[in-house]
């Protein structure tokens, strides 16, 4: 015997769908959050800070050839505050001088974020769901002249904006 879904029925199984569907798509926090830039296949994947008291994000950016810049922010203090990030390159392990970590830094500057409407603001500190799109001022250029580019690293420069690819586990 065959039963025929009614209207309301059919409609109820499209909405249920379509909440699993959204439910995939569920908020994921900033620290568990997954972006790519397509250009260059770049990756970022970000991790839980910890207890520091300072870095507010951690992560990490992945290059072609398997090059791996390692990323943090801390938020700048002031009427202003910003999220302040830096992506650094074979630092050493240890306490280092300012001399030392400026010298294995590739990019500074601020993370501003974007949502799917267009509107900017800023990277999200541990906790807040992650935004859409994240945008690296300058990067492209920054990383071209830096130690990680060229015949020993990677060749393929990402451009400045990162797109939410997925949540980590």
């Amino acid at each position: 015997m065959r039963i025929l879904a009614s209207p309301i029925i059919r409609w109820m199984a499209r909405s249920a769908v379509l909440l699993s569907a959204s439910g995939a798509q569920a908020a994921c926090p900033i620290q568990l959050a997954v972006y790519g830039e397509a250009r260059s296949g770049a990756d970022i994947d970000f991790a839980p800070a910890g207890s520091s008291a300072t870095i507010t994000n951690n992560f990490r950016m992945i290059l072609d050839n398997n090059v791996v810049l390692d990323g943090i922010a801390m938020w700048t203090e002031g009427s202003a505050a910003r999220p302040h990030g830096s992506l650094m390159y074979k630092c050493p392990a240890g306490d280092v001088t300012g001399d030392e970590l400026a010298a294995c830094t590739v990019w500074e500057g601020v993370i501003y974020s974007a949502d799917e409407k267009g509107g900017v603001g800023l990277l999200p500190a541990e906790g807040a769901d992650a935004p859409k799109s994240l945008i690296f001022p300058d990067l492209g250029p920054s990383l071209e002249m830096s130690a990680a580019y060229g015949p020993a690293g990677f060749s393929k420069v990402p451009w400045d904006i990162f797109v939410l690819k997925g949540c980590q586990e």
